[in-house]
């Protein structure tokens, strides 16, 4: 049990003590305490060139994650301390994606754009993370819940403003747009301290925190996409109208690259990934039922 700082100095101690494969389980008196946090990472720094297996006790499912996530790398494993199954599921639900984060989770279909046109002003949202994104990192988003589009952060430089990489300039604040547990929410749903899931070109995706949502009027463009061997499905995506939002696809060299292609470029007959998934949806989960999306 760790209360004060001379009990976190011996498990330290303990935890850089171990030369052979054990089990060593912390307890935090006050696992609530913002002064938690700081005792975790020390002790995922100890145990960290050790070959103990470092677990924290843990009555809630926020303080479990808060362990798991010290230092990056967190704590090996938790030991959860509770009789409310919520708080059970909510632990293996975040589990489940955080083992799911880096792997390739998604298979893009490919559409091929029939229109570009502007269509006036409307409300667009600008969702801002909390981290860095990579060239072909961006949030899957649409007007339809049955093929959502990869539109890129902008990460890219131009000639006239800076790249802001921590943000996805992601559309119409009507818009579908893919967060995690496999869900959808509207863009106007998103707001500070909740997550979106970010999607790179090879299908890789990870849970971000969002630092905030911006949402302001601005001209518009409606990309129409047939999607390739579904019948002449078309399927649409709301964004606004600026060079700086990009949208990507397979690259046209016909090897396994992508480009991310700027909305103001984008033209009939360029390819873009869409991401397919079932259409009927109640709070952004999938249902089985007939739903007509246009």
């Amino acid at each position: 049990m760790i209360s004060n700082l001379a009990d976190l100095k011996h498990a330290e101690q303990t935890a850089q003590s171990y030369t052979t494969e054990s089990i060593f389980v912390v307890d935090f008196k006050d696992e609530e305490d913002v002064w938690t946090i700081i005792p975790a990472e020390n002790l995922v720094a100890a145990a960290q060139a050790t070959p103990a297996c470092l677990i924290a006790a843990a009555s809630t499912a926020s303080s479990a994650r808060v362990m798991l996530e010290a230092l990056e790398t967190g704590t090996d494993g938790v030991l959860l301390r509770t009789n409310d199954p919520l708080e059970v599921l909510s632990l293996k639900s975040y589990i489940e994606e955080r083992r799911a984060q880096g792997a390739v989770a998604f298979k893009y279909d490919i559409a091929t754009v029939v229109s570009v046109e502007a269509v006036g002003s409307g409300d667009r949202a600008c969702v801002d993370t909390a981290v860095i994104m990579q060239p072909g990192e961006g949030a899957l988003v649409g007007n339809f819940a049955r093929a959502l589009f990869l539109v890129q952060s902008e990460c890219s430089e131009t000639g006239y403003v800076d790249s802001r990489p921590f943000r996805i300039n992601s559309g119409a604040v009507h818009s579908y747009v893919a967060v995690p547990g496999k869900r959808t929410a509207y863009l106007s749903e998103l707001r500070s301290g909740k997550e979106v899931l970010v999607v790179d070109a090879e299908g890789r995706s990870r849970s971000v925190l969002i630092g905030r949502v911006k949402v302001e009027k601005r001209p518009l463009v409606l990309v129409e996409a047939m999607i390739d061997g579904d019948d002449g499905d078309v399927v649409s995506a709301l964004l606004q109208n600026a060079e700086t939002v990009k949208m990507i696809g397979p690259s046209a060299s016909g090897d396994d690259g992508w480009v991310a292609t700027s909305v103001s470029e984008l033209k009939a007959g360029d390819q873009l990934y869409v991401m397919k998934q079932h259409g009927a949806r109640h709070t952004g989960i999938s249902v089985e039922e007939q739903i007509e999306e246009r």
